[in-house]
Parts: C-alpha cells; sequence; structure tokens
C-alpha cells in the first residue's frame, strides 16, 4: 500500500479504536484514574534511562543525561505537582454562589510530538489526557518512531495493569503529514495538542478542531548593571547545557549593558565558553542559517565542539557554549534568530531602556508570546521589563529553560508552553491536565433575582440546602422593581411565561420599568 494511504488508514483505525476505549473510560472514578496515572507516572520514571538512550540514539540529538532529566521532570515533578488534582465528577462547589462545577473529559486527544523532546513530550501528553479521563492517539515525529512508539508502550502496559483498557494508549506507527492531518481532522479527534514546528501547529489550527499548539522561542536574556556576572554564566551554560538547548525556551541571545559586558564575558570564558572572532562568527552564521533563510537543523541539539566543526573551526570538546557578537536583528543577521543550540547572539546596550527595545526586536523576530530572561537585581526595571514584553514567561536571576518549564520556579510544570494571541496560540499558559477537561457548572438562582424582576416567588427552597444563609445583595445596577407583577407572572412557569421573559428582560435592562408592548417589538424589529 502507498505509504500516504497506509498511514491515513493507521490514523484512522487507532481513533475509532481509542474512541470506543475512552467512552467507557468517561464514567471511571477519580480513585480509578489516580490509579492509572500513578501507575504510568512510576513506569515512566523506572524506564526514564532507557527511554533517553533510545531518543539519543535514534534522533542523535541532545544528551543521555539530559533526557533522563526530562523524563523524570514530567514522571516525577508534574505528576506530583497534578497528583492530587480532582478531574472527576464534582470538583467545585461555591454554596454562597450556588455554583457547582463539574468536570467531564474532552474525548480522543491527538497528541502530536517532536523530535526534539520526543520521549519527555510522549509521557507528559499521555499522562496529562489520561488524567482528565480522555484516551491519546500520539502522532509521532518521522524520526522518533521507535522512542516515541516506546514510550507509549511502557505507559500502556502500566496503564493496562492498573485496570485501564489497552486502547486508551495508541501511537501511529506510520507517520506521514497526510496520516497527521487526518489524526488531527478526524470525526473521532476531540482536541489537539501539538507540540513541534510552525507547520505542525498551523496545520493544527486549520483542522477544525480546537487546538493547544505552541510557537517558535527566541528568547533573549538582559543582563542588567546590577546583576551578578558569575551567577548569570552558570545560569545560562546550565540552561544552553541542557541537552544541549533543544527545549524551545533556551536563551538564544544575550543583551548585556555595556558596563558589566567585559566582566560577564571573562565569567563565561571561565566557565567553558567559546568567544568566537570576527572571522569564526561568520562561519557559525553560515552554519545556523541555510542560503534560503532556514534555520540549519543539522546544528540543532549538537553539542559546541560539534557544531564549531561543521563551520569550519575548532574548539576543546569541553567547549560549554559559543558566543559571537551580532549587530543587528533579522534574517541578514543569523545568530539574531532561534537555533535550538548552544549558539548565543551577543549584544551590548548602554543602558536598559535600550536594551529593552532590542529584546522587543528579538522576539518579535523569531519568538512571538514565548519566553525571555532577565538578570537584575533593581525591582523596578525587572517589573517594566514584565510589563513591556511580548511574551507569556519572563524568567528573572535564573535559567530560562528550566524555569519556563516549571522545574526551577512554581510555574505550572510542562512540556507545552503556549505563547497566546501574541505568538498565535489559544493559551498562555503552561498546558496541563485542566486544558483538557470541560468543566459544566450547576447554577441556583442568586439571592435578590426574584424581587428585582417584580416575581413574588420565595426563593429559599429553590436553593441548595447547604447554602441557605446566603446572603448575597441585589446587583447595585439594578435597582429593586418597583411596578406592580402582571397577573400571568405570580406563578413560576405558568401561562404568559414567554411574555414574562420579556418582561423580565426589559426590567433589568430598564431598572423596573416595562415599557408599551408596542415600543418591545419595534425596537427589535423595525420593519
Amino acid at each position: 500500500m502507498d505509504r500516504d494511504l497506509a498511514s491515513l488508514q493507521n490514523a484512522r483505525d487507532l481513533l475509532r479504536r481509542c474512541h470506543a476505549a475512552q467512552k467507557k473510560f468517561a464514567k471511571a472514578s477519580q480513585q480509578q484514574v489516580d490509579r492509572i496515572v500513578d501507575a504510568m507516572a512510576r513506569a515512566a520514571t523506572d524506564h526514564a534511562t532507557e527511554l533517553a538512550k533510545l531518543a539519543v540514539e535514534e534522533s542523535g540529538l541532545g544528551r543521555v543525561e539530559s533526557k533522563i532529566l526530562k523524563n523524570r521532570f514530567v514522571s516525577e515533578h508534574l505528576h506530583a505537582a497534578y497528583r492530587n488534582m480532582r478531574t472527576c465528577g464534582v470538583t467545585h462547589e461555591d454554596p454562597q454562589r450556588g455554583i457547582m462545577e463539574i468536570a467531564t473529559p474532552m474525548g480522543v486527544v491527538a497528541g502530536v510530538i517532536p523530535i526534539t523532546n520526543p520521549t519527555s513530550t510522549a509521557i507528559f501528553k499521555i499522562l496529562i489526557a489520561l488524567k482528565g479521563r480522555n484516551g491519546i492517539v500520539l502522532s509521532p515525529h518521522p524520526n522518533g518512531v521507535r522512542c516515541i512508539s516506546r514510550s507509549a508502550e511502557v505507559c500502556r502496559r502500566a496503564a493496562v495493569q492498573a485496570g485501564a483498557d489497552p486502547d486508551l494508549i495508541l501511537c501511529m506507527d506510520s507517520p506521514t503529514l497526510g496520516g497527521t492531518q487526518e489524526l488531527m481532522s478526524n470525526e473521532h479527534t476531540a482536541v489537539i495538542v501539538a507540540t513541534g514546528g510552525p507547520g505542525v501547529v498551523r496545520a493544527a489550527y486549520s483542522s477544525g478542531k480546537p487546538a493547544f499548539g505552541v510557537g517558535p522561542g527566541n528568547p533573549p536574556a538582559f543582563v542588567h548593571r546590577s546583576a551578578d556576572v558569575e551567577h548569570v554564566a552558570r545560569c545560562v551554560i546550565a540552561s544552553q547545557g541542557f541537552d544541549w538547548g533543544t527545549i524551545c525556551s533556551s536563551e538564544q541571545s544575550l543583551v548585556v549593558e555595556r558596563t558589566v559586558a567585559n566582566s560577564l564575558r571573562q565569567a563565561f570564558v571561565a566557565q567553558g565558553a567559546h568567544w568566537c572572532s570576527p572571522e569564526e562568527t561568520k562561519l557559525l552564521g553560515q552554519a545556523v542559517q541555510t542560503p534560503d533563510g532556514r534555520l540549519n537543523t543539522k546544528i540543532v541539539g549538537q553539542a559546541p565542539h560539534v557544531i564549531a566543526e561543521a563551520a569550519g573551526f575548532s574548539v576543546p570538546v569541553e567547549t560549554t557554549v559559543l558566543l559571537a557578537a551580532e549587530n543587528g536583528v533579522g534574517r541578514e543577521f543569523p545568530l539574531s534568530r532561534e537555533k535550538l543550540a548552544p549558539v548565543l547572539a551577543w549584544y551590548e546596550v548602554d543602558d536598559w531602556e535600550v536594551g529593552c527595545e532590542l529584546c522587543i526586536d528579538l522576539i518579535r523576530y523569531d519568538g512571538d508570546g514565548h519566553t525571555m530572561g532577565i538578570h537584575c537585581r533593581e525591582a523596578d526595571v525587572v517589573r517594566a521589563f514584565g510589563l513591556e514584553k511580548p511574551v507569556a514567561r519572563v524568567i528573572v536571576n535564573g535559567p530560562t529553560t528550566q524555569g519556563s518549564v516549571g522545574f526551577s520556579t512554581n510555574l505550572d510544570p510542562s512540556m507545552t508552553l503556549g505563547c497566546g494571541t501574541m505568538g498565535g496560540n489559544i493559551t498562555s499558559d503552561n498546558v496541563g491536565p485542566h486544558h483538557l477537561i470541560n468543566t459544566k457548572r450547576v447554577a441556583y438562582p442568586r439571592a435578590g433575582f426574584f424581587s428585582e424582576m417584580g416575581l413574588p416567588l420565595d426563593a429559599s427552597n429553590l436553593s441548595p440546602s447547604d447554602s441557605s444563609a446566603r446572603a448575597q445583595q441585589p446587583l447595585p445596577s439594578q435597582p429593586p422593581a418597583t411596578s406592580t407583577p402582571s397577573p400571568t407572572s405570580a406563578t413560576y412557569g405558568g401561562g404568559g411565561a414567554g411574555r414574562n421573559v420579556e418582561e423580565m428582560i426589559e426590567r433589568a435592562i430598564r431598572g423596573g420599568r416595562v415599557p408599551p408592548k408596542q415600543d418591545y417589538y419595534r425596537r427589535r424589529n423595525p420593519y
């Protein structure tokens, strides 16, 4: 069979199976769900090293030790953060307001998995999907089918042992563009969580299904004159060295106040960074960006010495990061773009106001809505950056990689970072299980409503028994009704109910005065 046709059929078959399994899983209790999710998290932790080695072997990207940490970040840290979240049945009651919130699953999740973080993202999406009583079908990156499929299998086996249907967690074995598009647009798909390049995200948003996508990251890190330069160097190197920059929130540029530039450069070099000469900078730019202006994916997730060799110069194997002075922002300045590798563009500015504008330019060029960093010990400057920058996350005095995903900060832990409308996404949140449940609300009439509408009803017996002490007052903008209610409005749901609805609306709008009926209709139907 043609590969595209096989992929399309594969997506349809998996979705049918997952949809049938999820309909049954939708009735699971919180205890059953948590038992299944706990089992998957333990299994993922137990296999964290195996999956990390397989990911590096298959993709050729990143570092095994970093991928182990990413896998465990999801299976341990993220799982612990959401362990006690209620995602089944009644999740919240507010007797004072007379509102009850009930969680229901969305259905089948289409999970698109990138090659940069294949196993950790697969585990992450499986955990948050099943936490909300959803099923999930994964579309692996073509270069990571084995490691992503193995991640799904590890979670599936654990889930089945804990009582889950094996068809709740499925993975395409022949992913193509056509097959992935079918996965995202099929009638059995309820929602998409797409992590990957701009093309994948655009396809998700154009599929006709609700979708959580991400955007490219090009995080600048601004270094203020008040910063501890040795701490800055340690943070940035820890961030860039984490899986060799494959997380898209890793710093891509440093914007440094000139008064601390020399001392910061020395701090970096002392910690193994290589400062590129003008000739090396030119060669590096040619290695980073192809002649037609695209990112050269061969440098993604590679060690600094490997990138330098590909560019045409050499650095020691133990080099931690490549630093190169850049003169502008845009396509003609290759190092100003997102690189997903331990390569940093270096800019020097006279003061923080100029640095603020340059950071905005860098974000606007290749990272709207994502992340930036600032190293500064002056609260007013940090606040100004937070107010001005078109990003969803500003990480202060720490590594942006670990900070943005909620590892080194108290942000919600996640491997899918929304960029908001700034980056063309539906949310600016760190996506979690709460994004994959529907919340319906049961609401009682608020105190004072019937008297405002001129309806002499005793509302006390309509309220929940445990909220009889509610003492809410009528809304200030809606004074009590003063006109005499019509005879037909004296009984709830009695004769003339349709007309009384109209009168109630008019009372609310006009402060209790009901206009003549002919005026009511004339305003709504001038013809």
